[in-house]
């Protein structure tokens, strides 16, 4: 691991109208680390996620990539970028009409590899997050929800990305399933050696997953530290989050019907 960081953020905004989402997040994540954004709903954990995927551009500051420009990059620097992420969606997000095997190996379809050996690589991936090679000739509405979050994070993994992307990676599953998925992102993560990003507001998942924690409130990260450290972070809006309180500085805003 070098001093470079693998992603850095500085002063990232984005709007929507008169929206602000985004109103300066400051970020540094190391090459290997795990980093955790954790957050209520709205608060803009996903938007975050996307400008650094460049699903979104942000209105301004600066997103670094291994050093280089992420925002406005396009042709061959975007594709460069690309191919450096996997990401696991929040759905799973798997395509219904191919089967499993082929979701896994999508991108290694797309960039030229061959499908028999593509087939390979998928359901010796699939192995690796506990699926048995039978599933990869199943469709995705054959299984459950939480083997349909494996598929995903098998096909995240296949093409042996730097950096991988998690979003709320155990929302809908049981807390037993959702244990299940946060051991295999660790143990995932640990074998690419992968720098890895993930948004939630599960805390069991959070702790699990993660080297350190960032809590993203109002647009902006208010508080950062190793995972050890949250419990004794002497933030108020990190301690409400964490412990799930209703009383405290965060005002969940309640719309009558």
């Amino acid at each position: 691991m070098t001093d470079t960081p693998k992603i850095v953020l500085k002063g990232v905004h984005k709007a929507f109208g008169r929206k602000k989402v985004l109103q300066g997040v400051d970020l540094e994540i190391a090459r290997g680390e795990s980093l955790v954004v954790i957050g209520g709903s709205g608060t803009g954990k996903s938007v975050l996620l996307k400008c650094i995927l460049g699903l979104i551009r942000p209105d301004r500051g600066s997103i670094l990539i291994d050093g280089e420009e992420a925002v406005g990059a396009s042709g061959a620097d975007r594709d460069r970028l690309i191919a450096k992420f996997g990401m696991l969606f929040q759905g799973a997000a798997l395509f219904d009409s191919i089967p499993i095997w082929e979701n896994v190996a999508f991108r290694l379809i797309q960039t030229g590899m061959r499908r028999a050996e593509a087939k390979k690589v998928a359901i010796e991936t699939l192995a690796k997050v506990g699926l048995a090679k039978e599933v990869g000739d199943l469709n995705p509405a054959e299984l459950s929800g939480g083997m349909q979050k494996r598929v995903g994070l098998a096909r995240a993994i296949a093409a042996q990305p730097e950096i991988l992307f998690f979003d709320e990676p155990t929302t809908g599953l049981d807390p037993i399933m959702g244990d299940v998925i946060n051991d295999l992102i660790v143990d995932r993560v640990r074998d690419l050696g992968a720098t890895a990003l993930s948004i939630t507001h599960d805390m069991a998942s959070a702790r699990k997953i993660s080297d350190r924690i960032a809590m993203l409130h109002q647009g902006k990260i208010i508080w950062q530290g190793p995972v050890g450290t949250i419990d004794s972070s002497g933030n108020p809006y990190v301690d409400q989050f964490i412990h799930g309180r209703a009383d405290g500085p965060i005002r969940m805003e309640i719309r009558a019907p």
